[in-house]
Order: C-alpha cells, then structure tokens, then sequence
C-alpha cells in the first residue's frame, strides 16, 4: 500500500559522494533544482578545494546536507548510509555523481516521469536509466568561464555499447543510474544499481525488470542520464592527481581518454530543456513541519481508536515506520515536542499492531533495519513490538531453508537479529 506522499519531507532528493568538484557542483546543484530535485545529501571525499564554499549558500538556504566524508573508496559507505538515514524523509532518492546530469526527455520534471513509470508497477523499486556518454568536443583547455552543459555538446550514439571485457556484459550506453525508492532498497554493492528487498527489483522506462547495472538494448526517450566524465583533455587528465571516492587507485591515463572521448552526435538538448524551465518555488520549513504535521494526523488518527479494526493496520507497516522517524523529526526540529512525542508513540503503537496481520517479506526487512533505532525508545509499545518480531522473524527465516549459499547466509543474518532481540535489556 503506498504511502500518502505528503508525510516526506522530499518528493526527490540526490545523494552523491564528492572529491575536488569545486568548479562544476554549483552548475549541477542549480539544474537539477530547476529539474525538479528538492534536496542533495553531499558527501565530501577529503576535498582539498573549495567545494564546503561553493556548498555554503545551499546548505544556508537549505538545499544541501553537508558531510565530510574522508577516506579511500567509500562511495558504498555513503551510499548505504543515506539509504539508513534518509530513507523516510525521501519518496524517491537518486544516486549520481556530480558529472550526472538527469535529463527528462519530455520537458517535465524528473519526478513527473518518475511517477508515470512507477505508478501501476506494485514491484517496482526504483527506475534504470540509461546513459548518454559525452565527450570532450575536442577542446584541449579548460575553460572555467562556461558551463559544463555548454562546452560539452557532442556525446557518443545510442548505440555504442562496448563489452566490458573482464565480464563480457554490455557498457557504454547500456550503462544505468538509479533513482530508487529507498524503502524498497536492500544495500547498494555498485555504484550504478541498488540491490532490492524481496519481490521487487529497478524497472526500464517501459516498466520491464532491469536485473543488473545495465539495460540493453538502451531506452532513452523518456529520460536519461547525461554523463560528463571526459570533459577537455586537460580536465581529464586533472583526475590523476585527484583521484576518486570510489576507487583506491587510479585509473585515467591516456588509453582511457581515446576509448572515452566519443563525439559523434551532436546534442544540446539539455540546454533548451534549462532554459525554458523555471526555477520551482519551495516549500519553506514553517510549511513543511505543518504539511507532515497534517499528514502524521491524517494517517495515524484511524489508529487511535481501542476498537480499531484489523484492517486499520493491515498493510501499512511502511506508513507506519515512516509515521515513527517523522514525528521524531518533528520532535528533533523544535516543532512541537509533546506533539513529537505523541505522534511517535503512536507510530510505535500502530507498528505493533500491524505486525499482528499479514506482513510482506520487504516490510519486514525495513522493520528489521529500524529496530536498533526503536529498541532504545522509552515507550511501552517497544516491547509489544519486540515481541511481537520473536514470533514474526522465525516464520520469515524458514523461508531462507533452502540449500543455497545466499540463502543460508540470509538464514545466519537473522537469526543474528533473533538473538539479539531476545538478549535485549528494555527498559519498558
């Protein structure tokens, strides 16, 4: 059952993890603005530029949650960790790096396109995309004075999809970025394509199961990813000395550049796109906690009743987690925190009780994921829920008693979560 839209924070927000993106990231951050895209969580990579500068007037005005993010390799981590922190705040989170460029092909918002793909797809847990891979139009020099989207306006064919060699699948253009719904997202293990909970998996434009980072042959007419990677000769070659978030060595060398550096077709389609949209007036914060306010009362007041029928609660376990992590956002934000409270424990209280009718693998999953989050809180439906997972996770492991290796892996994993429930010193 889909979850009443109004309770996110966000329609569409961005996560991307960032190393020395300084000149671009403002040129980014202002087209996917117009493109539709409410909020960015950015990871900064151990940046030696400016890049927090650029990021300050965002992050003052809101658009941006800032982390620094130092180490080697650690796009996964970030990742991973949005999908943990965000998940609820967000209908739909895309996963890009800053030479992405999500481009709707029919001059509406991303998330308008999203929605129309999505929308009669009950195992749809996020959108492929495919790829457009521009080159460096031949320019040697940098030239810092004009946009990227500007000096980079031929781009590789459609059709162009190399082997990746050491797995024989196919690149290129076939290569997908994901816009996903988080809450249907099980881990990201590549960076191009997250892993999903039971029974649901990323879909193509045309709604068809994408079940790899690749989508051949590409689908383009509805929406795309406009990638930047090359850029001039000189900027490419920048990256040597830089390196980046996702990788611990360093791979651009020449040989990379001549296989890259496609120009073929010309294209500044995304240009016209830019101009002729106009930057969306957002919601402010006052707004906002008003209109999840609104929603939180909508959604959980059917609940307060004693005499609350079953079906209250059948199926709605993911609205109600959702209810559970916002009225703790309103808490947390100075909103109202007896209203915070009162609306987290009766988000705790719904948990609980739709836990008593029949539960989808994926709800499960996104309930497993949350209980370090709950099992701490002072509230007498803590532990209705925590017994109430004693009796619910036995039933769903039996399910992994198959004589297969990733099966009995996920048998071990939740039977190491049975047993820390049962070892779990509650104070309630």
């Amino acid at each position: 059952m889909a979850v009443d839209k109004n309770l996110f924070l966000y329609d569409l927000a961005v996560v991307a993890i960032m190393k020395n993106e300084a000149p671009y990231v403002k040129e980014w951050l202002d087209f996917h603005i117009l493109a539709g895209v409410e909020h960015f969580y950015i990871y900064d990579n151990d940046s030696p530029d400016n890049l927090r500068e650029v990021l300050q007037p965002y992050i003052d005005e809101g658009f941006v949650t800032y982390k620094f993010y130092p180490g080697k390799a650690r796009q996964y981590e970030a990742y991973n960790e949005a999908i943990q922190n965000y998940k609820f705040f967000c209908r739909y989170i895309a996963f890009i790096d800053a030479d992405e460029f999500i481009f709707p092909q029919n001059n509406k918002n991303i998330v308008e396109v999203v929605d129309e793909i999505l929308k009669d797809n009950s195992k749809a847990g996020g959108l492929a995309v495919n790829i457009y891979y521009f080159g460096s139009n031949n320019l040697e020099k940098a030239d810092y004075s004009k946009g990227v989207l500007e000096r980079f306006t031929r781009r590789a064919p459609v059709d162009w999809i190399p082997l990746i060699s050491d797995r024989n699948l196919p690149g290129g253009t076939a290569h997908v970025s994901t816009i996903t719904n988080p809450r249907k997202v099980h881990y990201f293990g590549n960076p191009h394509y997250a892993y999903y909970f039971e029974n649901f998996n990323a879909v193509n434009s045309n709604g068809e199961k994408v079940p790899l980072f690749y989508n051949d042959p590409p689908l383009v007419d509805k929406i795309v990813m406009n990638h930047y990677s090359v850029k001039s000769k000189e900027e490419f070659f920048s990256k040597v000395t830089r390196g980046t978030a996702d990788n611990k060595g360093n791979i651009y060398n020449l040989k990379l550049f001549e296989k890259s550096d496609h120009n073929e077709i010309f294209d500044d389609t995304i240009l016209k796109y830019r101009d002729t949209h106009q930057q969306k007036i957002f919601e402010t914060l006052a707004a906002k906690r008003q209109r999840v306010y609104t929603a939180l009362l909508k959604s959980l007041s059917p609940t307060f009743s004693k005499n609350a029928s079953k079906k209250t609660f059948a199926g709605k376990l993911e609205t109600f987690l959702t209810c559970r992590r916002l009225a703790e956002y309103l808490r947390e934000t100075a909103f109202n925190e007896t209203v915070g409270n009162f609306f987290e424990e009766m988000s705790l209280e719904a948990i609980h009780k739709s836990l008593a009718s029949t539960v989808t693998a994926a709800d499960l999953r996104l309930l497993i994921y949350e209980l370090p989050k709950i099992l701490p809180l002072n509230y007498p439906a803590v532990k209705n829920i925590r017994q109430s997972c004693l009796k619910v996770i036995p039933n769903f492991m039996d399910t992994f008693r198959r004589p297969l290796v990733n099966s009995w892996q996920e048998f071990i994993k939740l039977n190491y979560v049975l047993e820390m429930l049962k070892s779990f010193d509650t104070k309630n």
